[in-house]
């Protein structure tokens, strides 16, 4: 007698195989995007958080209450901050005033992040 023994997948089980796939794939991406988010705000407040360092050391040692941004970044000799690139396309507060806030813009084109 013969045997048929053929080696395979049926159809039922690779599309078992997808729906487990796209089922963890759904779970997993809206996680992704919470913790991107969430590590450009870091980062974007850490951007903050160096400008309001440097303004501070700025006003200090000049006696002035103002301060373009693009004084404190920069590479001319009196740079307060090494220069850093945008993190989700935002901008950042182009004055700079003594015990005012800064601000960055359009954090990934929606949110805006203050840091006092």
């Amino acid at each position: 007698m013969k045997t048929n023994t053929t080696k395979g997948f049926t159809l039922v089980e690779i599309m078992i195989v997808v729906v487990i796939i796209g089922l963890l794939a759904a779970m997993a991406v809206p996680q992704f995007q919470k913790v991107r988010s969430s590590s450009q705000d870091k980062s974007v407040i850490n951007n903050l958080r160096q400008m309001q360092h440097a303004a501070d050391q700025y006003f200090t040692e000049s006696g002035r209450s103002s301060i373009a941004s693009s004084v404190l970044i920069g590479t001319n000799t009196s740079q307060y901050v090494k220069p850093f690139g945008t993190v989700a396309g935002e901008t950042y507060t182009p004055v700079l005033t003594a015990g005012a806030a800064v601000t960055a813009s359009g954090v990934a084109g929606v949110r805006t992040i203050t840091y006092q």
